[in-house]
């Protein structure tokens, strides 16, 4: 609204339509400058040691905001302009001074706020250390209820603020260091529970108090590195080491070699000499693993000895075109680059295909948990040999995983990524050797039912880690393959001549400022239908099937929909909306083709159902397609087709969120698929929502599993009594 202001243009003439308009934008700012302070005053009276520091700053927004109204208040412009009376007309640079004032100011109350939110949580984080330390002491079961109540309330508070810091970071490599710290936060609350209750029930058993140990110790790392994510600091003034994939290094060597194109000076042959060194040391990983195939190894040596002989040629050319720039030598060097980037690129997709073939191998062959099941059996029985030979069985498979997730690490293609990659590997490192203890101590005590439901807790915390893998591996293959940035773009954009005979004599509109305000809600409720959509798709195991295809891709075009009533995306015009909005409804044409041919294979108690359904989606469908290719004259008649448009939009993905559970529902219920559904690991962030009317998308990511820690908390009696 600011920037409206201030880029108005000067015209001699100005209707009153204008002039009220204008007057609007400086209320409304007003306004919202009012609101605003009035919360920052309120913050201020409750941390009096920032008292005065934000009062002053609520003093200067509530004067720059209340100036901004005085200037636009050019409701009684009835007379001449050489009245005295001064206005946005007469005094621009008024409103320029005022509205620099107030970002200023309002940026003082935005760091001041930051600030006592960062002590909340510090302060948060102490109260569960000091609870911690009181429950690693206690030496009765009684004592222990009392305090780990207080434990779980205190664990819910942090919850809340850690959740909420976690929307509101910008940087995606915090915001995935925050994720991997609080969902061991949240596994761990459960494990302390069951390792404490063990250790209480039986005090002088070794085993028992080595893993509760492990979970303390692991809690604690956790609380420290959500302080270091939220104060940006590291203990002891140290630097953060980011880790280094062989991604990241080929991404950057890249940059420089076709950097040349440019500049033949800005860097020495030796930092490229160094920086290739380290891709190739990063290659050793896969070709020193036991697990990489000989293939794979082979090709990822051969390739390496060729990246170095590409990059002595291009070295060469290079030293020649700084001495003499000749056509034919800068020729030659881009011959050399585009050798040395083809040679790079084929190297990185090998050790893409060595690490993920890996992995869905070893996921695959772990799939069925049989050392854990076995773990349980002879636990039970009380057998300590057969114990101790799945111990070495389960070591050797944390071992694989490992490694595993180390070569993932390298294949990533992003750091948010990466960043889970290294969680993947603390979690097997750190779990295999805590269900061994949980499986010792029942083995020594096989009758004691909770020594039995801790090493259940433990195992289920594996399992969830190997079922978070698959998802894992899924999202680096869809950033290999193009299909991932912040969300799947899907995109047929108009070309003139192509799509629309009548294209050529359509001027390209954009929304303006009010338009988009208009269509806002609308824009937000379609991009929460986006979300269950994709939560949808993501329950299926066959991500292949055409339904999840279908549905995957009217998702995406759903989602640049909405992106377009905030001005951002690829969909930059109306006419580039009105084209997606054909292709969306020609996709639903689609699914529903495929809703029929899934109707011949269900019972015929089902069928009247689904063919219901899929009529329904065909007439939505037409009715969008009628609605994208009528011709809009005028600048109101164009908004109303795009309103029209979006809504007739929003009305077939709710009827997809709909389709998805029942199509898969009957696939079960028919057994034609090999178990359609998996179950979502429950901590995962992207799957939990505040509520299912939901209105704000940033509120997605909520407290970790805070209704199943209340739930703890709430029952201690009944645990008490168990």
């Amino acid at each position: 609204q600011i920037t409206t202001l201030i880029n108005h243009k000067d015209k001699p003439k100005r209707s009153d339509k204008t002039l009220q308009a204008i007057q609007r934008v400086g209320q409304a700012v007003n306004l919202a400058v009012g609101r605003f302070v009035t919360v920052g005053e309120a913050i201020a009276n409750e941390n009096h040691e920032l008292k005065e520091e934000m009062s002053v700053a609520c003093i200067e927004a509530r004067r720059a905001g209340e100036t901004i109204a005085q200037l636009t208040d050019v409701a009684s412009l009835d007379h001449p302009e050489s009245d005295s009376h001064i206005t946005i007309f007469t005094d621009k640079t008024g409103v320029v001074k005022a509205a620099r004032l107030l970002l200023s100011s309002v940026t003082k109350v935005l760091v001041l706020a930051d600030r006592i939110v960062i002590k909340q949580i510090i302060t948060s984080r102490n109260k569960v250390l000091a609870t911690m330390e009181q429950l690693e002491k206690v030496s009765s079961f009684q004592e222990f209820v009392q305090i780990f109540s207080q434990f779980g309330n205190e664990m819910v508070e942090f919850a809340h603020l850690t959740g909420d810091r976690q929307n509101d970071l910008k940087d995606e490599k915090k915001k995935a260091r925050m994720a991997a710290s609080r969902a061991v936060l949240e596994k761990c609350t459960m494990m302390l529970l069951t390792a404490s209750k063990t250790c209480l029930r039986h005090p002088d058993c070794e085993s028992a108090r080595i893993n509760k140990d492990g979970v303390f110790h692991r809690m604690r790392l956790a609380l420290e590195q959500v302080i270091e994510i939220v104060t940006d600091s590291r203990p002891n003034g140290e630097n953060e080491m980011a880790p280094i994939s062989i991604y990241s290094g080929i991404r950057e060597f890249k940059n420089k070699v076709e950097g040349l194109r440019e500049n033949l000076y800005f860097l020495s042959k030796e930092n490229l000499s160094t920086m290739l060194e380290v891709i190739l040391e990063h290659t050793e990983d896969f070709t020193d693993s036991a697990y990489t195939s000989h293939e794979h190894r082979e090709h990822i040596l051969e390739l390496s000895k060729q990246a170095k002989m590409e990059l002595e040629q291009l070295v060469s050319v290079w030293m020649q075109a700084q001495n003499q720039k000749t056509k034919d030598l800068m020729e030659d060097l881009e011959v050399a680059i585009l050798k040395t980037c083809q040679c790079m690129n084929e190297l990185k997709r090998e050790v893409h295909g060595a690490a993920t073939s890996l992995a869905a191998d070893l996921l695959k062959y772990h799939t069925d948990h049989m050392v854990l099941k076995a773990l349980k059996i002879t636990g039970v029985e009380g057998n300590l040999e057969a114990v101790a030979e799945y111990t070495c069985k389960l070591s050797e498979q944390k071992e694989q995983l490992v490694e595993m997730c180390r070569l993932l690490r390298h294949v990533s293609g992003t750091e948010p990524l990466e960043i889970t990659c290294i969680h993947a590997e603390d979690t097997f490192q750190v779990t295999g050797p805590q269900i061994i203890s949980a499986a010792e101590t029942l083995a020594l005590h096989p009758s004691s039912k909770i020594a039995k439901e801790n090493l259940e807790v433990f195992c289920e915390a594996w399992e969830s880690q190997l079922s978070d893998m698959s998802l894992l591996l899924r999202e680096i293959n869809d950033v290999f393959e193009g299909r991932r940035g912040e969300k799947r773009v899907y995109l047929s954009l108009p070309r003139p001549g192509k799509h629309n005979a009548n294209l050529k004599a359509l001027k390209p509109v954009k929304l303006d400022t009010e338009e988009q305000a208009k269509i806002a809600k609308l824009g937000l409720e379609l991009h929460l239908l986006t979300s269950d959509v994709d939560s949808e798709t993501e329950k299926w195991e066959d991500q292949e099937n055409e339904i999840v295809q279908h549905g995957q891709g009217m998702s995406s075009m759903a989602y640049s929909m909405y992106l377009f009533t905030r001005g951002e995306g690829l969909l930059k015009t109306t006419q580039d909306l009105f084209h997606q909005a054909e292709i969306f409804a020609t996709e639903g044409t689609k699914l529903a083709s495929a809703l029929h041919a899934l109707s011949d294979q269900v019972h015929d108690d089902d069928k009247p159902l689904l063919l219901l359904e899929a009529e329904k989606l065909i007439s939505m469908c037409k009715q969008l397609q009628i609605t994208a290719k009528a011709s809009a004259q005028g600048k109101s008649a164009t908004f109303t087709k795009v309103d029209a448009c979006i809504l007739k939009t929003r009305n077939a993905m709710t009827l997809l969120c709909q389709l998805l559970p029942l199509c898969c529902k009957l696939l079960r219920k028919n057994k034609t698929g090999n178990g359609c559904l998996k179950p979502a690991p429950p901590w995962k962030e992207d799957r939990i929502r505040t509520g299912t009317n939901a209105r704000t998308p940033e509120r997605r990511v909520d407290t970790f599993g805070i209704k199943s820690l209340e739930n703890h908390v709430t029952n201690m009696t009944f645990l008490e009594s168990k």
